[in-house]
């Protein structure tokens, strides 16, 4: 059994482990998009991974994956119908589960990852992939302020804590709404509501496209849509994964000089875990690791 508390004392072992894990939903995913003609790519760190690495970036402890927006919403509702595996689940925040997460995950029943932020939330707590809508920004000046103001406060809302090293302003223009309006129902239709104004933009197409739910710089950072256009497989583990055709102008944009390393002491895992075993259903933790109102 692999067990790990804090990932930022896990060994090369306890992390390839993990890794090990996320790449079996990843295939699962791979294959269920292949059979219903599903877009889908390595995004961010994933990404990196599959070109400088060949596979998992060795210190990274999550995938991300994106889907252009009318991809990942045919996924969403058909999901019962494309999934014939009962071991993994697709999760998404409504009005009975909140994730404090914007946008979806596969997560594997039979393991655990206990992440702090959902510890007091009686939801599906197994390792997961990450599935990040992508859409199209809007054409005009005016629906571009009206489409980012809404992803902000959907972000905002369905997300329901406060932001992690970014800034006082930030952190301050957060907890202001939060703090006024508690009640779970009020900030669900706030969200929803916000959510389907910021997708109406989305769904026309157009030139330029946006992350709208990965945090306030990627909401102001318009792509250029020929770079998502088609994907081509590169090599990721023991299989071959997709990447967007204009990878290298994405990631020059995003992280600069992608393929030089980062300084050994950013090389480390970064979420903040209370326990993730590999080997042993989340449900078993219950009441110890989340969900323990002590």
């Amino acid at each position: 059994m692999t067990q790990i508390r804090n990932l930022e004392n896990a060994s090369p072992e306890q992390i390839k482990a993990l890794q090990s894990k996320e790449l079996e939903i990843l295939k699962y995913l791979k294959k269920i998009c292949e059979d219903n003609g599903l877009c889908f790519f390595l995004g961010g760190g994933s990404s990196i991974g599959a070109i400088r690495h060949k596979g998992f970036i060795p210190w990274d402890d999550d995938v991300d994956v994106f889907m252009p927006r009318k991809d990942y919403e045919i996924l969403y509702e058909n999901w019962n119908r494309y999934s014939t595996n009962h071991k993994y689940d697709l999760c998404r925040s409504d009005l009975k589960h909140n994730y404090r997460h914007a946008a979806m995950t596969i997560n594997d029943n039979t393991t655990t990852f206990i992440n702090f932020r959902t510890a007091d939330e009686d939801v599906n707590q197994g390792i997961a992939v990450d599935i990040i809508p992508i859409d199209y920004l809007a054409n005009q000046p005016v629906s571009r302020l009206v489409q980012r103001i809404n992803a902000i406060l959907f972000s905002v809302f369905i997300n329901q804590r406060l932001p992690d090293n970014q800034g006082t302003l930030l952190h301050f223009l957060t907890w202001l709404p939060l703090s006024i309006i508690k009640s779970p129902k009020a900030r669900y239709r706030i969200w929803h509501h916000c959510e389907q104004k910021m997708i109406k933009y989305s769904l026309r197409g157009g030139s330029e496209m946006v992350e709208l739910v990965t945090g306030l710089k990627a909401i102001f950072r318009p792509l250029n849509s020929e770079w998502f256009e088609k994907t081509i497989y590169k090599e990721f583990e023991d299989t071959e994964m997709p990447v967007p055709i204009g990878y290298d102008a994405y990631l020059t944009l995003i992280f600069g000089n992608y393929m030089e390393f980062p300084p050994m002491e950013t090389r480390k895992a970064k979420h903040h875990t209370s326990m993730i075993d590999t080997e042993v259903p989340y449900k078993e933790y219950k009441g110890k690791y989340y969900l323990n109102k002590k």
